[in-house]
């Protein structure tokens, strides 16, 4: 009987062991399913973030290039608008001369006229009159006016045909530099509308795939995190240490040169450019929001808002085409989303300066202008410093 109990307690204990080993053949199984399914899951991951990094590559590209072409569209119509009003000035200078011409014309007919009547033999009666030498001689100077009188006519009509026709060529070279701007801002126009198609479609596809809210607010924030980073280190550059070796002077001013007060401009200062006003970003601990978003039409002007010198203008990630302007004393004001900028780094401006144009870069659905003032790189309320708008 023992010998029975014997053999059944090897036999349950063999039983026990299989079955332990096969559960932790099973484990073992389960736990390498599970790292290779997170492991597809991580490369998955990293080619979502890659195809998105891409598609902001491509999108940054092409509104870099989209901006070039409207910043040259716009100089170009600047340009048409001149031979334009040149071409005007030409008409009413030619009109002009046309009727000084006409006018010394007529005078000079009627000079010839008068001295044909008057005739040579009544110039010779009166030089061959010695009863009256007094009025000979006046006779004579008078003639001799006359003559000077139809020259000086003649010479006027010579030099006023000289002008007429030198605006002649004038007006060739401007009319043929007219045809060609026309031509090249066609060329251009096509590339621009090229561009904002290449752009339109870039953007629905982020926007398809990547646009979710959560991961909205996770780009706005690491985009403002970045700009914060960039201000500080703009803060930077400009300490210089003692024992640093002094540079060469500059042609360009120190902001410190250029207006030493910003702080007296609380209140006063105008906004960038005109539009509906609206809180941007996220709100800080003291209540104050990154910046504002100022609603206006793609191309409109953007203005300095007071004097000072650009420390940045370029591309930034969140922020499309960036200024940001230095104005001493630690202030900063930053402008985003531009289609174009039109300073560049180290330019110094003055109050409504042209310094870009209202766009949407940045992957913006909408037009408008970013707007943020920076005191020690840390944000103050735009709405207290710039005038009231009229509501």
């Amino acid at each position: 009987m023992n010998k029975k109990k014997l053999v059944f307690s090897f036999l349950l204990s063999l039983s026990l062991t299989l079955v332990n080993e096969g559960r932790a053949g099973l484990f073992d199984k389960s736990d390498e399913q599970n790292k290779a399914q997170i492991d597809v899951a991580e490369q998955h991951s990293q080619s979502i973030e890659l195809k998105k990094t891409d598609l902001q590559k491509q999108l940054a590209d092409v509104e870099k290039r989209y901006g070039e072409t409207a910043a040259s569209l716009k100089t170009l119509q600047e340009q048409i608008e001149q031979a334009r009003q040149n071409l005007g000035k030409n008409q009413q200078d030619r009109i002009a001369y046309q009727k000084e011409i006409d006018k010394d014309s007529k005078e000079l007919a009627e000079q010839i006229k008068a001295a044909y009547t008057m005739g040579q033999k009544e110039k010779l009666k009166i030089m061959l009159n010695q009863q009256d030498p007094v009025l000979s001689s006046r006779m004579m100077l008078y003639y001799n006016y006359i003559n000077k009188a139809r020259l000086k006519k003649l010479n006027e009509i010579r030099v006023a045909i000289k002008n007429q026709g030198q605006l002649d060529q004038q007006r060739e070279t401007e009319t043929k530099r007219l045809e060609q701007s026309l031509e090249q801002k066609q060329v251009t126009q096509d590339v621009l509308d090229k561009a904002r198609m290449l752009r339109s479609v870039l953007l629905r596809q982020l926007l398809r795939d990547f646009s979710s809210r959560q991961q909205q607010l996770i780009d706005l924030k690491e985009s403002e995190n970045k700009l914060k980073s960039l201000i500080t280190t703009l803060q930077d550059e400009k300490t210089t240490p003692p024992d640093a070796p002094k540079e060469v002077t500059k042609s360009v001013p120190d902001v410190a040169q250029i207006d030493s007060d910003f702080e007296a401009l609380k209140g006063k200062l105008p906004w960038p450019v005109n539009g509906a006003v609206r809180k941007f970003g996220s709100a800080r601990s003291e209540g104050i929001w990154d910046g504002v978003l100022i609603n206006a039409n793609e191309g409109i002007d953007v203005k300095a808002v007071a004097k000072g010198k650009v420390a940045y203008a370029g591309l930034f990630q969140g922020y499309g085409s960036l200024i940001i302007i230095d104005h001493g004393l630690g202030y900063m004001t930053v402008h985003g989303f531009n289609q174009s900028l039109y300073k560049h780094e180290g330019d110094v401006v003055d109050v409504g300066d042209v310094i870009a144009s209202v766009g949407k870069s940045g992957g913006r659905k909408q037009s408008g202008l970013y707007f943020a003032i920076r005191k020690q790189g840390m944000p103050i309320d735009p709405m207290s410093w710039c005038v009231k708008q009229s509501k």
